[in-house]
């Protein structure tokens, strides 16, 4: 190989889900394994690895997002290795124990197919942002990646009585456990709620982590929907 170009090359396969960079997913692909990703997400792949764009049951859990809000998904299936991204933007790894993680949907790369997953409106919001807020809940024991748009920070809500507030544009994914509500805050309007035409922030609580990536404008999440 060129020297220079030696460095890039792809690192052993040492898990399901791994990052090639900081955006990009490597996924190593088996029968039986299958994975769920966003449409449009592969960039490139080794060996035999089928898609299917929007299958059956995806529809049908799915069908929320036909509103216009998240994003459709694809099947992926077969063996090899699989490399995905989202035009750019920093990839998240996360290794579910049994647990669970609500991710807003444009924010989702790809999950485990066999992980318990569903499309959910986020109570409490309507009277804030419109028509709400969509997320999915996936929990199980596998693998999800998410994006973000700049290197994220993972703020933990620690459990006591203090809130933590967070841009709903800026808003990557957050524990299901914790308590959700919305709060409009005019005096902030000039430095927060950019994207939401509206000062309005949700406040998080209880035992859990917020996941919050550093672009808080709208068009983010407009451009990455397709």
């Amino acid at each position: 190989m060129n020297q220079p170009l030696a460095g890039y090359a792809p690192a052993p396969v040492t898990a399901r889900m791994e990052n090639h960079g900081n955006h990009m997913l490597k996924v190593a692909m088996q029968t039986g394994n299958d994975l769920l990703a966003r449409v449009g997400s592969m960039v490139a792949y080794e060996g035999f690895v089928q898609y299917e764009p929007n299958p059956p049951a995806v529809r049908q859990i799915a069908k929320d997002w036909m509103t216009g809000e998240g994003a459709p998904l694809m099947k992926c299936s077969g063996d090899g290795l699989l490399y995905l991204a989202d035009y750019g933007a920093n990839v998240v790894v996360i290794n579910l124990n049994g647990d669970g993680i609500s991710v807003n949907a444009t924010n989702l790369l790809a999950f485990d197919a066999h992980l318990t997953w569903g499309v959910e409106r986020v109570k409490g919001l309507a009277k804030f942002a419109g028509q709400g807020l969509w997320n999915t809940k996936i929990s199980g024991q596998g693998w999800v990646a998410l994006t973000s748009r700049g290197k994220p920070i993972v703020v933990d809500c620690g459990g006591g009585d203090d809130e933590t507030y967070v841009d709903p544009d800026a808003l990557v994914a957050w524990s299901p456990n914790l308590k959700v509500k919305g709060k409009r805050s005019f005096r902030a309007q000039s430095l927060i709620g950019r994207g939401s035409g509206e000062a309005y922030q949700m406040a998080f609580s209880g035992q859990g982590i917020v996941v919050v990536q550093p672009s808080e404008d709208s068009t983010d999440r407009l451009r990455i929907r397709g």
